[in-house]
């Protein structure tokens, strides 16, 4: 997905245990959360759905080794305003095992690197979404400059995570920093997409307003 085989060692590849135990900590306090609020089913239900995205995020749509790693289009801001934090995490990470198991084994070793670069950043932008948003303001109602705020929060996490694991295997010589640096320029062209795909599946989830349609969306979309 991310960190491709061989740029960490395997004798280094357990710090990435102990990132994904992290994790995988605070993901299940926003799971204790959530299902609290909405029940089992409704967090297993909005789980599925942001799994089958991240599927499509990975596998369907285009993706290009650059640099480092690959650039892909992971809409994880998406995921977190219209499904919650908790199904969010959840599908990211059942959409990269998956990923993992059936179409990509070779990046089975690297899946606590990769689970971790795209979750910490998801965590941060729940943070940050918490304390910018104003109280009672529905997502629904965001305009771009915080939609934007968001993106960013997200996307410069998962290229801070993949120069870290980077430089953590392969040191900082230069060629590996131009591999870093190409990578990180390279992706932040998804930010020239993510904030209007935001936007717009934000505006869609408005105009649904009834039936077990709207059960699955976040209800902060709405207040």
């Amino acid at each position: 997905m991310h960190i491709e085989p061989g740029l960490v060692d395997a004798s280094k590849i357990v710090l990435s245990y102990a990132t994904a135990a992290g994790v995988f900590a605070t993901a299940a306090v926003h799971l204790r959360a959530d299902i609290r609020q909405g029940g089992v089913a409704l967090l297993a239900a909005r789980s599925v759905v942001a799994a089958m995205g991240t599927f499509v995020f990975f596998e369907v749509l285009p993706h290009f080794p650059i640099g480092v790693s690959e650039v892909h289009l992971i809409l994880g801001s998406s995921l977190l305003l219209l499904l919650g934090t908790a199904p969010a995490a959840i599908g990211l990470a059942l959409g990269l095992l998956i990923q993992g198991m059936f179409f990509a084994p070779f990046d089975l070793p690297q899946y606590g690197m990769n689970l971790t670069t795209l979750l910490a950043p998801l965590f941060v932008v729940h943070a940050i979404a918490r304390r910018t948003i104003p109280a009672g303001k529905a997502y629904a109602e965001l305009n771009y400059a915080e939609v934007f705020r968001l993106s960013l929060t997200y996307q410069g996490g998962i290229v801070a995570w993949v120069a870290f694991w980077a430089i953590y295997g392969g040191g900082v010589e230069m060629t590996n920093l131009q591999s870093i640096l190409t990578f990180g320029s390279a992706y932040m062209l998804v930010l020239l997409v993510e904030p209007l795909a935001d936007l717009g599946l934000l505006a869609v989830a408005k105009r649904v307003r009834a039936g077990s349609l709207q059960r699955l969306i976040n209800p902060m979309v709405y207040a």
